[in-house]
């Protein structure tokens, strides 16, 4: 286990993830950055998680990037390599890129808890998760332009699936802080929530009763068919639903309901 993101898996199959940087608000150091990445690829292919819930210890979700990283720039006119620099193999996204990215492709639901603040990175690496669930007064921003950036850390490919561009635009050439109604009333946070870990935690339960097999096709089907065209998602509805009919899980879904008692479903192959 790492433990600058350690990982707690459940009888149910709901793994807690947790940011544990906590004296500095979880921000993203390059350790931080691997790290994250690192918790994401070890649950791709575990069968037996049904749910991730993934939050922040300490004060807030996460602060963005590690401000120390940013103190010898100042006044330079040569730009120095920072973390995510170099792109791995076999993926488009480099290693700033993948802390968000990667929740993409963990192919069971990733609700992340957000509390406290979720700044530059931090903001891209929620808005890499399925649903999104912050307190009422959880603050956000994204904050690149405040350092003279634009935002790397995947926000062009998570983003665009949650507001218009307008107000893509208008967060980016501002990097003004607003806090978790607004959040939800612009599409970037699903639910606002007194509790939002144990509301975050409650949710993936309940996704982990149902069956496993469907709900990562439910999964694969919207990451891969929102944005293309006609034809290819109805092609791919078909597809997935073809491989569920008549499975062992799916059978059971149908005795547990018509015998009213919880499903007793195997994990997916």
């Amino acid at each position: 286990m790492n433990d600058l993101v350690p990982i707690d898996i459940s009888a149910s199959g709901v793994a807690d993830v947790r940011l544990n940087r906590p004296e500095k608000y979880n921000a993203l150091s390059s350790e931080m950055f691997d790290a994250i990445s690192a918790a994401g690829e070890s649950l791709i292919d575990d069968s037996s998680v049904r749910a991730v819930v993934l939050s922040g210890n300490g004060r807030g979700f996460c602060a963005g990037l590690d401000f120390s990283g940013f103190r010898n720039m100042a006044g330079e006119t040569e730009r120095r390599p920072v973390a995510g620099q170099v792109p791995p193999s076999n993926r488009p996204e480099n290693s700033a890129q993948r802390p968000g990215m990667v929740w993409k492709d963990v192919p069971v639901p990733v609700i992340a808890a957000v509390h406290g603040v979720a700044f530059g990175g931090g903001f891209q690496i929620a808005m890499g998760a399925d649903i999104r669930i912050a307190a009422p007064d959880a603050k956000f921003s994204v904050m690149e332009i405040k350092w003279g950036l634009i935002p790397d850390c995947s926000i062009s490919q998570t983003l665009r699936d949650l507001v218009r561009l307008d107000i893509a635009k208008e967060l980016t050439f501002t990097g003004r802080i607003f806090e978790g109604p607004e959040a939800a009333e612009l599409g970037v946070v699903t639910r606002v929530s007194d509790s939002p870990l144990e509301t975050a935690m409650e949710m993936a339960e309940t996704i982990a009763t149902k069956s496993p097999g469907a709900i990562r096709l439910c999964k694969q089907l919207f990451e891969a068919s929102w944005r293309a065209e006609r034809a290819t998602g109805l092609k791919l509805e078909a597809k997935l639903q073809g491989q569920l009919i008549g499975s062992a899980n799916q059978v059971e879904a149908v005795k547990a309901n018509f015998e009213e008692r919880p499903a007793k479903f195997a994990n997916p192959d």
